[in-house]
C-alpha cells in the first residue's frame, strides 16, 4: 500500500483538506499512528486526539472542526467508518486458494464450483453442492445435501449439518455450528423423551457467523437468518427462530426458540430473548438486556425485565442515592418516635 491521499479521497468519496501530496503506507489506531499512517476520527468526542497524533491522514466527517495543532491531512468523508471500511476492503489481500488439498473427503456425489479450495481434512458430503469461489479451509465439515452459495468462507472446524442452506457471500467463523439439533425433549413421565428435529437452518446472502456461535435447526420447517445479517462469536440461536435482514448481534446473546427479530436491529452483548415472542425493527438494545416480552419498532432498551434506556437512566441515578435516602428516612422515623 504505497498512496496519496489524492487517491484515498477518490476511493472514499471524500475531500482532500490540507497536504495531497504524502505518501500513505498502512492503517493504524490514532493513538498509535505514526508517519506513513491513515487513521480516522468518527466520533466527535474523540477529536481531540487529531491535535497529538502523528498520522499522516484521517478520515473525518464533512463538518469536522480540526483543533488547533493537527498537523494530519484530512480527508473529509460524509461517514468516516463506513469510509474506512470501505478503504480497508480496497487494500486488503484476497485469498487465492485454489484447488483441493489432500487428504480431504469429497464425496463423489458433490459438486464444486470453478475457483473452490478445499483445505486438508475438510469434508464434504454426498449431494453437497458447492458455489464458485467458496473457501472450506482445513478441517471444516459440510454435512450431506448442503447447499452453499457463491463466494463464500468456511474457516476451520466448522460445522454445517446435513441439508442446511448458505446463500451467496456468507463467511462462517472458526468453530461456528449450523444446523445441530435445537433443544426439544417431551416430558415423559420422570424422564424426557427427545423430539426429533427435522428442519434446516437457512443464511441469507451476505449473511456473517462469528468463531463457536451455534445456530439451531428447526424442529419442523427452517431457522432463518436474513441477508445482511452479522452474528458475532458466542451466539446462540434456537430452533425456529427468523432473524430479519442487516441486524447486528454482539457476543453472547442468546436468542430463545420460536423467536422472531426484525430487520436493522443492533443488539448488544449478553442480550437474552426469550422464546416465542416478536421483535420488532431499528431498536437500540443495550448490552445485557433481558427481552422477556415483544416490543415494537424503533425502541431504545436495556435492563430486565427491558424497559426504555432512558427510564433505566433515571432509575439507575436514584439507585445510587438509595443509601442516603434510606439513612434519612431512618433519621426521620427515630425523630417521629422520640
Amino acid at each position: 500500500m504505497k498512496v496519496t491521499p489524492e487517491v484515498i479521497a477518490r476511493l472514499s468519496g471524500g475531500i482532500v483538506d490540507g497536504p495531497a501530496a504524502r505518501e500513505i503506507t498502512g492503517f493504524a489506531k490514532i493513538e498509535e499512528a505514526g508517519e506513513g499512517d491513515i487513521s480516522f476520527i468518527a466520533n466527535p468526542k474523540y477529536a481531540h486526539f487529531a491535535s497529538s497524533s502523528k498520522a499522516s491522514a484521517l478520515l473525518v466527517s464533512s463538518d469536522f472542526e480540526a483543533p488547533e495543532g493537527t498537523t494530519a491531512t484530512l480527508i473529509r468523508v460524509e461517514n468516516p467508518y463506513s469510509a474506512l471500511a470501505r478503504l480497508m476492503a480496497a487494500f486488503e489481500q484476497p485469498d487465492t486458494k485454489t484447488g483441493v488439498e489432500q487428504p480431504s473427503f469429497i464425496s463423489e456425489s458433490a459438486s464444486l464450483g470453478s475457483g473452490a479450495y478445499v483445505g486438508a481434512f475438510a469434508y464434504i458430503g454426498e449431494n453437497a453442492k458447492i458455489g464458485e469461489n467458496v473457501k472450506i479451509y482445513p478441517h471444516a465439515y459440510v454435512g450431506d445435501g448442503v447447499e452453499i452459495g457463491d463466494n463464500c468462507k468456511i474457516y476451520p472446524h466448522a460445522t454445517i449439518y446435513a441439508g442446511c442452506r448458505i446463500g451467496n457471500n456468507c463467511i462462517i467463523h472458526a468453530g461456528a455450528v449450523i444446523g445441530a439439533d435445537g433443544f426439544g425433549f417431551a416430558p415423559d413421565g420422570d424422564t424426557y423423551r427427545k423430539i426429533p428435529q427435522l428442519g434446516i437452518v437457512v443464511l441469507e446472502d451476505d449473511v456473517e457467523v462469528g468463531a463457536n456461535t451455534t445456530i439451531d435447526r428447526a424442529t419442523m420447517g427452517e431457522t432463518r437468518v436474513a441477508a445482511g445479517t452479522k452474528l458475532d462469536n458466542l451466539i446462540q440461536v434456537a430452533h425456529n427462530v427468523r432473524i430479519g435482514r442487516n441486524n447486528v448481534i454482539a457476543a453472547q446473546t442468546g436468542i430463545a426458540g420460536s423467536t422472531v427479530i426484525g430487520d436493522s436491529n443492533r443488539i448488544g452483548g449478553q442480550t437474552g430473548f426469550a422464546g416465542h415472542i416478536k421483535f420488532g425493527s431499528r431498536c437500540e438494545v443495550g448490552a445485557q438486556t433481558g427481552v422477556n416480552r415483544g416490543l415494537g419498532d424503533g425502541k431504545r432498551i436495556i435492563g430486565y425485565p427491558a424497559m426504555d434506556a432512558s427510564l433505566f437512566a433515571r432509575i439507575f441515578v436514584l439507585l445510587k442515592k438509595l443509601p442516603s435516602l434510606f439513612k434519612e428516612v431512618d433519621d426521620l422515623r427515630k425523630k417521629i418516635n422520640n
